[in-house]
C-alpha cells in the first residue's frame, strides 16, 4: 500500500471521527449534558439543532385530496391540543373534530403510504419493463442484474415446491419478496422523512411513508397469500382439499367403529373429524393475524429506529442503523415469501400423502 493510499485511509478515519463528535454533540445526547437544570425538573425533551424531536404517527396521513387533508390537519391539532390541556380545554368545535375522527365523507384518499406503494409498484413494474425490453443475447450490466434476481427467486421456488409446480406458484412468490423489499429501502432514503406539508419548521403531514409501517399494506399482503395457497390447493387437489378441514372418511370411520364396539378406533375418527379438522381451518386463518403484523412490527420498528438513533446521535450513528434496516428489509421479504411458498407446498403435497392413503 502506497503512502498516498495511506494518507487517504487516514483522513477517512479522521473525517469519519470528526463526524462522530459533531454527531455526539449536536445530537439529543450532547443537548441532554449542556440543558439545564430547570428544563431538566420541568420533564423537556432535550433536542439537537438538526434533528427536532420524532413524533410518529401510526395510521397513515392523509395526503389527498386537499380538503380531506385539511380535515386531518385540523384534527391533528385538536387531538394534540386535547393531550396537552384535556377534553375541557377543547372548543365545541375542536371536540367535534376529535369525535368525528381523522377522515371525512365518502372521497378516496390518497394517505402517504399510498402514495409510497405506488411508487413501489411503479419501480417494479420498470425494472423489469425496462430489463426485458433491451434484452439481448449478450446481457449487459442490467439484464444481467435482473436475470440474476429471476433465477435466483426461481431456483429458491424450485428447491421447496419442485421443478413441475414452480412456473405456478413463483410468479406470486417473486411479487411478493419483491414488493416488500423494495417498500422497505425507498423508504430509508433520506428524502422520505422531510418531504411533506409543514407547520412552521416542522413536517405536520408527511407526503410519503414506508408502506409496510401502515397496518393495511401487511393485511393485503397477507390476503394476497391466504387467497393463493387455498385457491392453489383447490387447483390442484379438486373438490378433495376440502377434505383437509371437513374429514367426512374420518367421520365414517369413527361412526362404524362405533358401532362395531371399537372404541379406540371410533374415538380417533370422531377426533379428527371434531378437532383436528377445524383446527386445520384455524390455522389458516391464524395465519392472516401472524403476517400481518410480524410484518407491520418489524418495519413499524425499524422507521421508530431509524427516526430516534438520528435524533439522538446523527451524521455516522445512523449508518449503522441504516444498515441493519437494509438487512431487516431482506430478511421480511424473505420470510414472509418464503412462509407463503412453504404454505403453498404443504397445501400441494402434504394433503396428497393423506388422500392417497383414504383409498
Amino acid at each position: 500500500m502506497g503512502s498516498g493510499t495511506g494518507k487517504y485511509i487516514a483522513l477517512g478515519i479522521i473525517f469519519v471521527l470528526a463526524l462522530s463528535i459533531a454527531g455526539l454533540i449536536t445530537g439529543a445526547i450532547g443537548a441532554g449534558l449542556t440543558q439545564s437544570e430547570e428544563d431538566k425538573n420541568a420533564g423537556k425533551t432535550a433536542e439537537g439543532p438538526f434533528i427536532p424531536k420524532p413524533a410518529v404517527h401510526l395510521p397513515a396521513q392523509v395526503v389527498f385530496p386537499t380538503s380531506d387533508r385539511g380535515h386531518y390537519r385540523k384534527f391533528l391539532h385538536a387531538e394534540h391540543e386535547e393531550k396537552l390541556h384535556g377534553e375541557e380545554s377543547l372548543s365545541k368545535k375542536e371536540h367535534d373534530l376529535v369525535e368525528e375522527g381523522p377522515y371525512i365523507g365518502n372521497n378516496f384518499i390518497i394517505t402517504n403510504a399510498i402514495l409510497s406503494s405506488w411508487i413501489a409498484s411503479i419501480i417494479l413494474v420498470l425494472l423489469f419493463a425496462l430489463g426485458a425490453k433491451k434484452a439481448a443475447l449478450v446481457p449487459g450490466r442490467f439484464q444481467n442484474f435482473v436475470e440474476i434476481a429471476i433465477e435466483a427467486l426461481l431456483n429458491f421456488v424450485e428447491a421447496v415446491v419442485g421443478k413441475p409446480n414452480s412456473r405456478l406458484i413463483f410468479p406470486i412468490i417473486a411479487t411478493i419478496f419483491l414488493f416488500v423489499i423494495i417498500n422497505a429501502w425507498i423508504g430509508l432514503l433520506p428524502f422520505y422523512p422531510s418531504l411533506g406539508f409543514k407547520e412552521g419548521d416542522i413536517v405536520e403531514v408527511h407526503l410519503l411513508r414506508p408502506a409496510g409501517t401502515d397496518i393495511n399494506m401487511p393485511l393485503a399482503l397477507a390476503l394476497v397469500s391466504f387467497v393463493f395457497v387455498e385457491w392453489l390447493g383447490l387447483k390442484m387437489l379438486g373438490a378433495s382439499y376440502i377434505t383437509k378441514f371437513i374429514r367426512i372418511g374420518s367421520l365414517k370411520h369413527g361412526v362404524a367403529s362405533l358401532f362395531r364396539l371399537r372404541f379406540l378406533d371410533a374415538f380417533q375418527g370422531l377426533l379428527d373429524f371434531f378437532f383436528v379438522g377445524p383446527l386445520e381451518a384455524f390455522s389458516e386463518f391464524v395465519r392472516l393475524i401472524s403476517f400481518t403484523f410480524r410484518l407491520f412490527g418489524n418495519m413499524t420498528a425499524g422507521e421508530i429506529l431509524v427516526l430516534v438513533s438520528a435524533f439522538l446521535v446523527p451524521f455516522v450513528a445512523t449508518v449503522g442503523v441504516y444498515g441493519l434496516e437494509l438487512l431487516v428489509g431482506f430478511i421480511q421479504a424473505l420470510i414472509f415469501s418464503g412462509l407463503t411458498l412453504v404454505f403453498a407446498a404443504i397445501a400441494i403435497t402434504a394433503h396428497e400423502g393423506h388422500h392417497e392413503e383414504s383409498h
